[in-house]
């Protein structure tokens, strides 16, 4: 099954060098190309892409707003990864916030670029630890009592735990000895307790409250 993306980027090196790498891929194909979030809505509607890769800074409407508006739209919206210059921006933490299932360096290799496409295609947040506890140390605010509000069980804050170490379903049988599914109902329950849409916002939530701490996580 192809995977239909749209490139989101004010610049049109980056559009024509994405667009190269990404249609030169038998199961990747660049349906559109948008140069800012304004113009996001019409072709959202047209193409309906399964992956959206947005620049966080551009000049009319931001990554940020466009990602609440695109997440807003539709029960079924694409996922969005951001492209970004810098990892350490506070562009990128609140993207993340707004809903996108990760983020990637524009100086990514063509693997690491196509990988993540894939990944989130297929319904995976593109979560690395160390960077989403850096961003949540320079910019994360509070998050109150959300998860003394989400009441998880001792099992379901266990595995809360290992998926902001950055554990996979997989690894996270193997540490808690029970079969993957087992691991996918606890973060289903996780998810749905704390209101979130993947497994980043889910995370992001966790160090907020102070559940995980970005100095230990």
């Amino acid at each position: 099954m192809t995977v239909d993306v749209l490139i989101v980027d004010d610049e049109e090196l980056i559009r024509v060098g994405l667009r190269a790498i990404i249609d030169a891929q038998p199961d990747l194909r660049v349906v559109g190309e948008a140069t800012d979030g304004a113009e996001l809505p019409a072709l959202l509607a047209r193409l309906r892409p399964r992956v959206v890769l947005m620049d966080v800074r551009m000049p009319a409407i931001d990554g940020i707003q466009a990602t609440r508006q695109l997440l807003a739209s539709s029960a079924d919206p694409p996922k969005v990864l951001v492209i970004t210059t810098f990892e350490n921006d506070e562009y990128v933490y609140a993207a993340l916030r707004a809903g996108a299932s990760g983020f990637l360096l524009k100086r990514a290799r063509p693997a690491e670029l196509l990988d993540a496409i894939r990944t989130v295609a297929r319904g995976d947040s593109l979560l690395f630890p160390a960077a989403i506890r850096r961003l949540v140390a320079s910019y994360g605010g509070t998050g109150g009592d959300r998860l003394d509000r989400a009441r998880l069980t001792g099992r379901e804050a266990e595995v809360l735990r290992l998926m902001a170490a950055g554990l996979s379903n997989v690894e996270i049988a193997e540490t808690l000895v029970v079969g993957v599914e087992t691991v996918k109902t606890h973060v289903g329950n996780v998810l749905g307790k704390l209101g979130a849409r993947d497994r980043t916002q889910a995370v992001i939530a966790a160090y907020e409250s102070g559940f995980v701490t970005p100095a230990t996580g």
